[in-house]
């Protein structure tokens, strides 16, 4: 089989791929690429049993078959090559032959006998939203979801989608990030996806994506994320995600208005005195239209003031400097409110109006 195409769409497709070939696997095809040749396309596909990405190109082809070729040596040998064209010739011993201007080299392929096909999802359950704003949605979620394998179904992100509304929450016991949408998704649904997969959905679209749809399939095992000619398809997770609305408060009893900025150059500032064996919580002093932040640990000490739009009762209350920091950089806006209900009451962080995001992070106590 021969096919003909251009270099770098065959070099962007090959990057695509390349996110879901598996490092290490018990099954050596799994850690290459498989290519199908068929009338017109060439089509790649990556798969570690988890999550797979498959796409295609158009190609002038000449005969029809499939093999798999080292992930490595496709991409470096394709990136490497100075004409505009590449042509792969692949004869019946499975050796490809790669000709690019004047360069012409050669390396074995292997049979795609052994290579797992992808799940297959029905198409009838599917829902479709802007890739743009599923970019936004995992961006300013994914940094909660759980990075601890005992609880599996943490380690993802629910996708909540009622009534025309549509939820991305990520959790991990500490802290909690929602992110909210308007959906004209007539159906519900309610089902987890891995971070890693949404991460990867993310970084394929790409950033000039604007009014372009991401279409989604699933059922009960897997689901599919459609961008472009790009498809995504991972597992879903089982089991019980936490009911995320029993934490949200009701009201408060502090809420402070301040420039998101000003607040992560102040952490920041006390981030310089916070290592792995001098862990101190952040003293935060909410009253009088000023935020006073201190520090203190084995390195040194530090006190801040910030100024800003605060109503309601005064409160000390404690926090990682981390989980807030990390909530704050996925905030929209130039300003954020932060709302507390007392020293041990979880800290809410929210848009200057509406409830688009909500970022709850879980206070320290203090020691007096």
């Amino acid at each position: 089989m021969k096919f003909i195409c251009n270099k770098t769409e065959l070099s962007e497709a090959i990057g695509n791929v390349s996110r879901a070939v598996s490092q290490k696997s018990t099954i050596p095809a799994l850690e290459g690429i498989k290519v199908r040749v068929s009338s017109g396309s060439v089509e790649l596909t990556a798969y570690n049993l988890e999550m797979g990405i498959r796409t295609s190109i158009a190609a002038a082809t000449e005969g029809e078959g499939e093999f798999v070729v080292s992930t490595r040596l496709f991409s470096e040998f394709t990136r490497r090559m100075s004409g505009d064209e590449i042509s792969f010739d692949i004869d019946e011993n499975l050796v490809i032959n790669i000709s690019c201007s004047a360069t012409e080299c050669s390396f074995p392929a292997m049979s795609a006998s052994e290579y797992p096909e992808l799940p297959k999802v029905d198409s009838a359950r599917s829902f479709s939203v802007k890739q743009s704003i599923l970019k936004s949605m995992i961006n300013m979620t994914s940094y909660a979801a759980s990075l601890n394998e005992s609880k599996p179904v943490l380690t993802g992100e629910l996708f909540d989608i009622e009534d025309g509304n549509f939820n991305l929450v990520a959790i991990d016991g500490f802290r909690l990030a929602i992110k909210s949408e308007i959906t004209d998704c007539t159906e519900n649904y309610h089902f987890v996806v891995p971070k890693k997969a949404l991460l990867e959905v993310s970084t394929l679209i790409k950033d000039d994506a604007d009014e372009k749809l991401c279409t989604i399939c699933t059922n009960d095992r897997h689901i599919i994320f459609e961008i472009g000619n790009v498809f995504v398809i991972s597992r879903l997770l089982e089991g019980v995600f936490h009911n995320y609305k029993l934490s949200i408060p009701s009201d408060c009893k502090t809420e402070v208005i301040i420039s998101k900025r000003d607040f992560s150059t102040c952490l920041e500032r006390c981030s310089l005195l916070i290592d792995d064996k001098n862990k101190s919580p952040i003293r935060c002093e909410v009253g009088n239209g000023v935020m006073k932040i201190s520090c203190k640990t084995g390195i040194g000490k530090i006190n801040d003031a910030i100024s800003a739009d605060i109503s309601g009762e005064t409160v000390t209350i404690g926090f990682n400097n981390k989980l807030i920091l990390e909530a704050l950089r996925a905030a929209e806006g130039d300003k954020v409110r932060i709302r507390f209900n007392g020293a041990m009451k979880v800290i809410e962080i929210l848009p200057l109006e509406g409830e688009s995001f909500i970022f709850l992070v879980m206070p320290i106590q203090l020691k007096n």
